[in-house]
């Protein structure tokens, strides 16, 4: 018989991003692979796909670790915001689907090709399908290899609820995960954004996480 799961506190959210703590599974082990192949990749440059919470900022930070290089946001970059390459063997730019200075992009392509470094980029769709005006940047991206984390499967969701919760130093049993994912849109996001409503639940009523209470919050 399973005990009660403990009450929460709010302590915050501490997200756990190290190697280690990634859930490799059949939707997210490509992408895995190839980043953490570096530098044994068939061109300098790669783009990293998916939905918005699949594990792409997870996958950075592992990346990041791994080649010792530097995270860009995409929104931020512009000209004056290119990393020294003297300093990184590696550049990503995170969100690069949302960056709005295409020159500034395609500066950065051009300077990391023409060091010998390597270039990660990420977005929700691949390159190819971003809605530049540059035709030369949307050639240069649309040949770039492309690593696509898929949707889970029902064994990694339960894992990622759990590891959600733990997240948030919230204790729950096993049957909390087996009673959402039958029950709930089946992604990341939505995960996230559950565990975020029921942990608020809970606080508000002071009450353990239990069927009950997460049955309430659906």
């Amino acid at each position: 018989m399973t005990g009660p799961s403990q009450y929460s506190m709010d302590f915050g959210v501490t997200e756990a991003y190290s190697a280690t703590d990634f859930l490799v599974a059949p939707c997210n082990a490509t992408a895995h692979g190839w980043l953490t192949r570096w530098p044994d990749w068939p061109s300098f440059g790669l783009a990293l796909c998916g939905p918005e919470g699949c594990g792409k900022t997870h996958l950075v930070h592992i990346f990041r670790e791994h080649s010792a290089g530097v995270v860009v946001a995409g929104p931020a970059l512009t000209k004056d915001a290119v990393p020294d390459l003297e300093r990184f063997a590696a550049v990503v730019v995170d969100d690069a689907d949302r960056c709005r200075d295409e020159t500034a992009l395609f500066h950065l392509h051009n300077l990391v090709r023409e060091s010998g470094h390597s270039l990660l980029l990420t977005g929700i769709d691949p390159p190819a399908r971003w809605p530049l005006d540059l035709a030369d940047l949307r050639s240069r991206l649309a040949a770039l290899t492309v690593a696509t984390v898929e949707p889970p499967d029902d064994a990694l969701l339960h894992a990622v609820l759990l590891k959600l919760f733990a997240d948030r130093q919230i204790r729950v049993a096993p049957d909390i995960p087996a009673y959402l994912v039958p029950r709930m849109e089946r992604s990341f996001a939505a995960a996230r954004a559950l565990v975020d409503a029921i942990d608020r639940h809970a606080l508000s009523l002071g009450r353990a996480v239990t069927v009950p209470l997460v049955r309430e919050v659906l």
